[in-house]
C-alpha cells in the first residue's frame, strides 16, 4: 500500500485506505424521487456458505422501525442439502416458523430464494416495498459511517479483504447478489469497524516499525462497532442524555467478546485489535497473549501459521483452559469444584475488570455507564456480579435483586440508587442497528433510487 505523510496521522486519514464519507462520494442513481410509498428495510448478513435475512417496517412517521420476520438460507452451495429456516409475523398476522429445503447453488440464488419466500409469505409487492437493503460488512477499512454502495465502497470493501479474508468476500457475494435481484433499489454497507474510527493515534498505533503501518495498515482497528453503536444510543436513552454527551464503557461479551471506550458518544479505544482475536480473553479465542509465546509455541511444536491460527481462535480461551467454551458449562463445572472451569471464569472476568478500569482511566474517571451486552452480558448474572463485585470504589454498585431479575432480554438499570455510575443491560439488536443506520443514509439524500422492481 502506498505511503502517507506523518501530518495525515492526525487528519483521520489511513495509510492505502482513502476516507470515504457521504459527502465524497456521489453515487451514480437511477431515476431520482423522493422517498415516499418505500416503508421497508432488508438486513443482509452473508457468510460463506449462508445468508442471514431480516425484514423491518418503518413507523408512519419513520420515527421507529419494527421487524417483522427474519431467518437464513443455509449450506448455499450444496443444492442436495441446502435450505431456508425463517420465524416471524406471517402475511396473516400470525406468528409462524418456517423450514424449507430450497436449491442454493450461489448467493444469487439464495438472494431469489429470499425474495420468493418473502413474496408468498409477507407481501406479493415485497420488492417494490423496499426502500433499502442494509449489509453487514465486518471490515471496511477507513469507511468511517454507513454508506451507500458504489463501485468505490466495493473497492475499498476488496481491499479491506486483507484483514478480513473469511468476512468480507462473502460480504460482497452478498452486495452483488441483493443489487442483481432487486434492481434499482439502494444497498448500503454498514461496517462493524466504522464505530472504531475515532479512536486516536496513540490508542491504535502498535509500537512497531511505523513503515508497517504506512504500507501494510497494521494497526487497531476494532470490532462489534454496529452493537457497540447501538449500546451508546441505548444507553443515551436510559439516562436521558443526548448521545454526545454520553460517557461509557460497553461490554458486548459474548463467544466473541469486546469492550469499549465512550466519551462524548465516540469511541476512543477498544478492546479488540487488527484482528478480532486481540483483547479479551474469549469461548475459543486466548485474547491478549505475549507475541513471544506464539514465536516460542510455532518454534518447538513446528506449527505452520495456519495451526497457529487455529491453535489461538479456535482452541484456546475457555475451552482450551476447561474443555468447554459456552459460559454456562463453565459455571457449572465450576459449581461442581473443578479447578480449570474456575480458573477460567477467573481469568475471563479479571480481564473484563482490568479493561474497565483501563477505560475508567481513559475517561478521567468520568464514567456516566458501565453496559453489559450479547449473549453473556444480557443473561449472565453471575458474570455481570463478579465483574462488578469490589468496584465500588469506582462508582460502581449493583442491586443484586435487580441483577438476578434481568435475563432473557430484558434492559434494565441495575444498579442501587445511589451509584455514581449506572450499571445498564442493554440487549443488543446489531440488526436493528444497521436498518436504522441504512434509513438514515437514504433520508440523508431524501432521495432513493427508484424501486422498480425485482427479477
Amino acid at each position: 500500500m502506498r505511503g502517507f505523510s506523518l501530518a495525515l496521522l492526525g487528519s483521520g486519514l489511513r495509510p492505502g485506505f482513502r476516507s470515504l464519507s457521504s459527502n465524497a462520494i456521489k453515487p451514480q442513481r437511477l431515476q431520482v424521487v423522493k422517498v415516499l410509498a418505500a416503508k421497508r428495510v432488508l438486513v443482509l448478513n452473508a457468510g460463506s456458505s449462508s445468508l442471514k435475512f431480516k425484514v423491518f417496517n418503518a413507523s408512519e412517521d419513520n420515527a421507529s422501525l419494527q421487524g417483522t420476520l427474519g431467518g437464513v438460507v443455509e449450506r448455499i452451495g450444496d443444492i442436495s442439502q441446502s435450505g431456508l429456516v425463517a420465524k416471524g409475523i406471517s402475511k396473516e398476522g400470525e406468528k409462524k416458523k418456517w423450514e424449507l429445503k430450497v436449491p442454493a447453488k450461489d448467493h444469487v440464488s439464495a438472494m431469489q430464494t429470499i425474495l420468493r419466500f418473502l413474496k408468498e409469505n409477507d407481501s406479493a409487492n415485497f420488492a417494490r416495498e423496499v426502500a433499502a437493503v442494509g449489509h453487514r460488512v465486518v471490515h471496511g477499512g477507513s469507511i468511517s459511517q454507513p454508506l451507500e454502495v458504489t463501485e468505490q465502497v466495493i473497492k475499498k470493501i476488496e481491499d479491506a479483504a486483507v484483514l478480513a479474508p473469511l468476512h468480507n468476500p462473502p460480504a460482497l457475494q452478498g452486495i452483488n447478489a441483493a443489487r442483481e435481484v432487486f434492481t434499482g433499489v439502494p444497498n448500503v454497507v454498514v461496517v462493524d469497524t466504522a464505530f472504531h474510527q475515532t479512536i486516536p493515534p496513540h490508542a491504535y498505533m502498535y509500537a512497531i516499525p511505523y513503515d508497517l503501518y504506512e504500507k501494510h495498515a497494521i494497526r487497531k482497528y476494532g470490532f462489534h462497532g454496529t452493537s457497540h453503536q447501538y449500546l451508546v444510543g441505548q444507553a443515551a436513552a436510559m439516562l436521558g442524555k443526548p448521545v454526545d454527551q454520553v460517557n461509557a464503557i460497553t461490554c458486548h461479551l459474548g463467544a466473541g467478546s469486546s469492550i469499549a471506550c465512550v466519551q462524548g458518544g465516540k469511541c476512543i479505544d477498544t478492546s479488540m485489535g487488527m484482528t478480532p482475536l486481540d483483547g479479551l480473553m474469549m469461548a475459543t479465542r486466548c485474547g491478549e497473549v505475549d507475541p513471544a509465546v506464539v514465536l516460542h509455541l510455532q518454534d518447538e511444536l513446528k506449527l505452520s501459521t495456519k495451526e497457529t491460527d487455529t491453535l489461538l481462535n479456535k482452541k484456546s480461551g475457555l475451552l482450551g483452559l476447561c474443555g468447554q467454551s459456552d459460559v454456562r458449562s463453565v459455571i457449572e463445572l465450576r459449581d461442581q469444584g473443578d479447578p480449570h472451569a474456575t480458573l477460567a471464569l477467573d481469568m475471563f472476568v479479571y480481564r473484563v475488570r482490568k479493561f474497565i478500569g483501563a477505560y475508567s482511566a481513559a475517561l478521567g474517571g468520568k464514567v456516566d455507564a458501565l453496559v453489559f451486552s450479547a449473549g453473556i452480558g444480557e443473561n449472565s448474572t453471575v458474570i455481570r456480579n463478579m465483574v462488578c463485585q469490589g468496584l465500588e470504589g469506582m462508582g460502581i454498585e449493583v442491586d443484586e435483586a435487580l441483577n438476578s431479575a434481568t435475563v432473557g432480554g430484558r434492559q434494565a438499570d441495575i444498579s442501587v440508587p445511589g451509584s455514581r455510575v449506572r450499571v445498564l443491560v442493554v440487549p443488543t439488536d446489531e440488526e436493528l442497528s444497521i436498518a436504522q443506520q441504512t434509513m438514515a443514509v437514504v433520508a440523508k439524500g431524501a432521495v432513493a433510487r427508484q424501486p422498480v422492481g425485482a427479477q
